[in-house]
This record gives structure tokens, sequence and C-alpha cells, in this order.
């Protein structure tokens, strides 16, 4: 593929958690939380992008919300399950991302709040139609995903470098 053609990054926080007497690392999906994996999972396939690689923090809980998820989609992705997804900021994100090799076009980061939400606002350079005020709106819950665009190599991702296309919640 060319490093001129649009590439998408989702970056989607994981489903609601809950709260037993475990390491944070180890915090399961509430009932809720798998509810809204599921729906969550839908709405991306809803989006119609034909994902190469999802990148997901080893927590149980994104692991969790990404295979109920993956089951809503068209086609399974290749999945990596990455330590340095957990407890990052959106700089040490990027880092992770710009060794994406320029082969994939679509990927799907899976991971935690603060870092995933601040990593939306720091690429989203534009934003089309409502994205950048509802997601300023809603912050950034449990299950949302902010859907990215941006012309490059994986390699030159940056702050501000991106589109904001869509954004969703599982309020919306």
């Amino acid at each position: 593929m060319s490093v001129a053609e649009p590439r998408r990054i989702v970056l989607f926080r994981h489903a609601k958690a809950d709260w037993p007497e475990v390491s944070d690392h180890e915090r399961p999906l509430a009932e809720r939380g798998r509810k809204d994996a599921a729906v969550a999972g839908r709405r991306l396939a809803d989006t119609g992008i034909p994902f190469d690689l999802a990148l997901c923090s080893t927590a149980t809980r994104t692991r969790e919300t990404w295979k109920l998820a993956v089951h809503e989609l068209p086609h399974r992705p290749k999945t990596v399950y990455e330590e340095r997804l957990y407890e990052v900021s959106p700089g040490e994100l990027i880092a992770v991302l710009n060794e994406t090799p320029d082969d994939v076009q679509n990927a799907l980061l899976i991971g935690h709040n603060p870092g995933v939400q601040g990593l939306a606002d720091i690429l989203a350079g534009r934003s089309e139609g409502d994205a950048q005020e509802r997601m300023s709106r809603l912050g950034f819950p449990a299950a949302a995903f902010a859907v990215l665009s941006f012309t490059g190599s994986w390699k030159a991702l940056e702050p501000g470098a991106a589109t904001l296309l869509d954004y969703w919640a599982p309020s919306e």
C-alpha cells in the first residue's frame, strides 16, 4: 500500500470494569461492560473499516473487551497483545503506533484512559462534523471509540497529524 493513501486508527477504550479484590491489571469486565463491548463491536463493524491490526493492552478488561467486540466484526484482524499499552501516556502510545508496519492501513488500539482520550485529543488536528464537540461533551467513557485518519507512514504519526472522523460512546 502507498503511504499516500489515508490510514485509519481507531482508539477504543475498554468497556466498564468490575472492582473485585484483584490487582488493577487483572480487573475483569462488569456485566454492563460485557454488554457494552458487544454493542461497541457492532458499531465498529458499522464503520466499514477493514482492520488489518488490533493492538490490545494485556490487562484483563481490555482483552475481554476485544474478545467480545471482535466477534461482531466481519473479519478478525491480526491481534497483538502489548504490555506497553497499559498505564501509559499519549506520547508512549504514539511511540508504539510508530512501530506499526507500513503494510497496515487500518489499526485498532484497545487501551485505557486517560491515555486513549489524551491520544485522541493530541492526534486530532482537525475534525469532521460534530465528532470533536461530542467527544468534548461526553469525554471518553468506557467502551467509547474515536476514528481518526491520517496520510503518511506510521513512523510519521505525530500530534495534530490526524483528522477526527467519528466518535461513539455507549450513551449515544
